[in-house]
């Protein structure tokens, strides 16, 4: 696996699933006794006509890709999450298969966060 097919999936496994797990919860929440929380807002969502439905399912989409993209950026070093700039640590992100050992966040090759952008984003 290299970044860009791990970044793939990430978009397929993660984001996708993420994006139709909130909107099925929303429409009717899981559980035989669902939180009362998940009830309020599945009555307030069932109750919106389909195109504020899908203005909110928009939103949903850009939350979940700013999440993964913060995220990214943060494994990728170009977002500091160190309170201290002078002793800022280094994120390696390894995909081992067998005896193979693939550097996923790859200082020297494109950004994790990078690729995520041009699979989510691609105007």
């Amino acid at each position: 696996m290299n970044n860009e097919s791990f970044i793939e999936r990430i978009k397929m496994y993660v984001r996708d699933v993420a994006i139709e797990d909130v909107i099925l919860n929303l429409n009717k929440p899981p559980g035989r006794k669902p939180r009362q929380r998940h009830v309020i807002q599945s009555q307030w969502f069932n109750n919106l006509c389909s195109n504020d439905q899908n203005i909110l399912k928009e939103i949903i989409q850009e939350a979940i890709d700013e999440a993964i993209f913060g995220f990214l950026a943060t494994l990728d070093g170009v977002r500091i999450i160190e309170d201290n700039d002078e002793q800022k640590g280094e994120f390696k992100l390894t995909y081992t298969l067998g005896d193979k050992k693939e550097r996923l966040n790859d200082p020297d090759k494109e950004y994790l966060h990078d690729i995520y952008n041009s699979l989510t984003n691609p105007e």
